[in-house]
């Protein structure tokens, strides 16, 4: 007799297997993927160690998910942000404050999403998601020079150039020892002014009517 494997036991896998890149992304966003170890992910999410094998077969194939989910999440929230009314660099501005904004407020998951050290799993899912930015990048800034609101040639180039400059001038903020060794002879940038000044840079790299 042939073993099927029925709708009811792939649904309590699928159930299974989200609970585990919940509590993973959980566990990331408290103490980086350097703090992401499959025992105390198991215990977390009420599984024996080896079992999690069964979903993921290694820590890099996991890790470069727990990734994906969390970078598929800000990829959604920047789009809605540069989808709403309004005039492209109105937009544009937008959607980098609210990128700084969760960024700031999630400053651990920020850091490891942007630049902590990782399985080559995870870089892999880095420059994937670097060029999804650069789409909506791209497009926002295609449809300000069509309206004259912007002042560019090769939108897809500075889309990526605007992509890493954000990222890079998060870093600092972001990382606790980046930003402690800078406060030994520097104060701190607060959220505002580092925001503010990112727009800005931004503007004025687009051509922005104003900037």
């Amino acid at each position: 007799m042939v073993y099927r494997i029925t709708p009811a036991r792939i649904g309590r896998d699928q159930q299974v297997r989200a609970r585990i890149l919940d509590c993973a992304l959980q566990r990331v966003a408290e103490a980086g993927f350097a703090g992401l170890t499959m025992q105390q992910l198991a215990a977390e999410a009420g599984l024996a160690t080896g079992s999690l094998y069964r979903y993921f077969t290694t820590k890099g194939e996991l890790a470069g998910e727990v990734f994906a989910l969390a970078s598929r999440r800000e990829v959604e929230a920047l789009a809605s942000a540069f989808a709403v009314p309004g005039a492209p660099a109105e937009r544009l501005a937008q959607g980098i404050l609210q990128f700084a904004a969760r960024a700031w407020n999630s400053r651990q998951l920020a850091f490891a999403l942007i630049a902590e050290p990782v399985e080559p799993e995870v870089d892999r899912q880095r420059l994937i998601y670097r060029e999804a930015y650069a789409d909506l990048f791209c497009a926002l800034l295609e449809e300000g020079v069509r309206s004259g609101d912007f002042r560019l040639e090769q939108t897809r180039l500075v889309a990526a150039c605007l992509v890493g400059a954000i990222a890079e001038s998060l870093v600092g903020p972001l990382s606790a020892p980046a930003r402690a060794a800078r406060e030994e002879s520097l104060a701190a940038l607060s959220f505002t002014d580092t925001s503010r000044h990112l727009i800005t840079f931004c503007l004025r790299a687009v051509g922005a009517k104003g900037y």
